[in-house]
């Protein structure tokens, strides 16, 4: 582990907050606030299952994925015009600045929208202005990942692909979300291969509720960069060498682990150990509206829950940093910033 200056027990809350890092794992709708949701439905004329922002945020309370998957479709269904993707995108962006994070690369699920009849340029474009607007406006860096719902068949991924094309330009790679268990990534192979051809960049969620075979599944089918999740992989020693010799990311997301009961309390969660194992894991939020926390709520409520020190806390942020999909300069450059934020630490000791 990289030598990191002593940073007293009392400031790692600081520390964690002001520290440079990347998002590598946020799902663009489940960053959507109850209050944001109730003003688009305002906006656009939906009616809402739910009398108010209270009742909304009362039902969060999920005993899986599948429960979770429910009430996040249904706050998707009031993004109708290309505004409100903007105002969406720009209420995380803005978020996400306030958390020191540089780089942020968003899922989005076109299929969530393109099923209600929204056009893929209304929502590619409404994603694209904010990514551009808050760089203008802040300096962060955020590109755009498309994610297939693997619920759906590979072949209306297919077509999803094919009908994104024209805006090529606008998003850097392709994901796989939505219910794990009974859905394979073998499901997608011809689907990524496609993604692959085209320059894309590729990853997958697999090992969050599904098992290692998953994981497995992801590298060897979908020869994918970055698994999303992977806390599963810990079942298979072979997986884990595997992980550790290959440089394989995880972006694993602790409180969306706590929240979906993949952990029943986050002073178990593995992510330590696997850190520790040498794996290349970081901390992301997935869905932070509905689980209860950014990005630097996962890393503040993890520490507390496990005991991790400033080391831990300067490998997770170097790790996010260094599996983006920027180029390798820019990498370099968010790294001298990670180092100097600790040198600054240290040295108010």
């Amino acid at each position: 582990m990289h030598t990191v200056p002593v940073v007293e027990t009392s400031r790692l809350p600081l520390l964690l907050r002001a520290m440079p890092k990347a998002e590598l794992h946020i799902h663009i709708e489940g960053s959507l606030e109850p209050e944001l949701i109730f003003a688009l439905a305002e906006r656009n004329g939906v009616d809402l299952p739910y009398a108010d922002v209270e009742a909304l945020r009362a039902a969060y309370a999920f005993t899986d994925l599948q429960s979770f998957l429910d009430i996040y479709y249904a706050g998707a269904s009031v993004l109708l015009q290309e505004e409100d993707f903007y105002d969406m995108t720009m209420a995380y962006l803005r978020r996400a600045v306030q958390d020191n994070v540089v780089r942020a690369e968003i899922f989005f699920d076109p299929q969530t929208h393109t099923e209600r009849g929204v056009a893929m340029g209304t929502i590619i474009h409404g994603l694209t202005r904010a990514c551009r607007d808050a760089h203008a406006q802040w300096g962060i860096s955020a590109e755009l990942i498309l994610s297939f719902l693997r619920h759906l068949s590979e072949e209306d991924a297919i077509a999803t692909l094919e009908a994104a094309l024209p805006f090529r330009d606008q998003f850097i790679g392709v994901g796989l979300d939505s219910s794990e268990l009974g859905h394979p990534p073998e499901k997608f192979t011809r689907v990524f291969a496609r993604a692959k051809q085209l320059g894309l960049r590729l990853v997958a969620h697999a090992g969050e509720e599904g098992p290692p075979a998953y994981v497995w599944g992801a590298l060897n089918a979908l020869a994918v960069e970055r698994i999303d999740h992977g806390v599963q992989s810990e079942k298979d020693a072979a997986l884990m060498q595997h992980l550790v010799d290959r440089g394989i990311p995880l972006t694993v997301c602790p409180l969306s682990n706590l929240k979906l009961c993949v952990v029943d309390d986050l002073t178990q969660h593995n992510l330590p150990r696997m850190l520790d194992a040498g794996l290349k894991v970081m901390v992301n939020s997935d869905d932070p509206a509905y689980f209860g926390g950014y990005v630097n709520d996962n890393y503040v409520q993890l520490f507390a829950a496990t005991g991790m020190g400033a080391e831990h806390a300067y490998q997770l942020a170097r790790n996010s940093l260094e599996a983006t999909f920027a180029s390798p300069q820019q990498q370099a450059a968010w790294v001298q910033q990670l180092d100097a934020c600790f040198a600054r630490f240290a040295n108010r000791n």
